[in-house]
This record gives structure tokens, sequence and C-alpha cells, in this order.
């Protein structure tokens, strides 16, 4: 049902965005003049939109 979960997402939420500034951080550690272009970002965004499209399907019939 639409808007069931809501809550779970906003729980996660800030989970989610706390990882953020630690990663970068370790990445920035590993190599100092690693230099990410907006167009690779953006390429790697899109792709995790589809690999998260494709697991909701998968995750739901597993837990019917």
């Amino acid at each position: 049902m639409p808007g069931e979960n809501q809550g779970g997402l906003v729980a996660a939420g800030p989970n989610h965005l706390s990882l953020i500034d630690p990663a970068s951080k370790a990445l920035t550690l590993l190599e100092p003049h690693f230099v990410l272009s907006p167009a690779i970002g953006a390429v790697l965004m899109s792709a995790s939109t589809v690999i998260v499209a494709l697991n909701a399907p998968l995750l739901r019939r597993s837990l019917k």
C-alpha cells in the first residue's frame, strides 16, 4: 500500500546520510588527489538508482 512504510524511510534517512562524510574522508585518506568527474558521478548515481529499482521487486517477493 502506498505510504505504508514512510516511517521506516524517514527513520533510515539520517543513518544513510551520516555515512557519506566518513566514506568521503576514507577515500581522501587513501588517495588524496582523487577527483571524480561530475559526469562519472552522474553515471554512478544513475546506475545506483537502476539497481535499487531492480532490487525492490525481489525484496518484495522475498518478504511475502
